[in-house]
């Protein structure tokens, strides 16, 4: 017989910032430039995305968010802690943000993934994800620091 849990994705708590801080640090996805509490209270402030945590033995072991602007989705902070990877919960967050963004009829996903992530990119296209020929461009308006 087989014990081993399975986990939980569920909505995120703000009870669980720092764990998932935490998580977002140990997975290499702050940057300087980036705070990661003023990214959670933006997405907070946000009524139609999602925020989800996934969670075994009361701990977090990742997180994702998701958005929609009626144009297209968005998936950013998706993370699965170091010791967890590869054990097919990456591919169970996806899976809840697609139906997540399906439910809001969603037609397609964008993503970003960072130069020389060769793991990650190969991750996305095991999804059915393929890279595009569109250069993203960005400017900040609100410095983080």
């Amino acid at each position: 017989m087989d014990d081993a849990k399975e986990p939980a994705i569920i909505p995120y708590d703000d009870g669980m910032r720092q764990d998932v801080v935490a998580l977002w640090d140990a997975c290499g996805l702050t940057r300087p430039w980036n705070d990661p509490n003023k990214d959670i209270d933006r997405k907070l402030a946000d009524p139609l995305g999602g925020f989800f945590v996934m969670v075994l033995d009361d701990r977090v072991i990742g997180s994702v968010m998701a958005g929609y602007d009626g144009h297209r989705g968005a998936i950013y902070y998706l993370s699965v802690d170091p010791q967890h990877q590869s054990a097919g919960y990456g591919r169970q967050l996806m899976d809840h943000c697609e139906a997540f963004l399906i439910g809001q009829g969603c037609p397609k996903i964008n993503l970003f993934v960072r130069h020389g992530n060769e793991a990650v990119k190969k991750f996305y296209q095991d999804l059915g994800y393929s890279e595009e020929t569109a250069v993203p461009f960005g400017k900040r308006l609100i410095p983080d620091i």
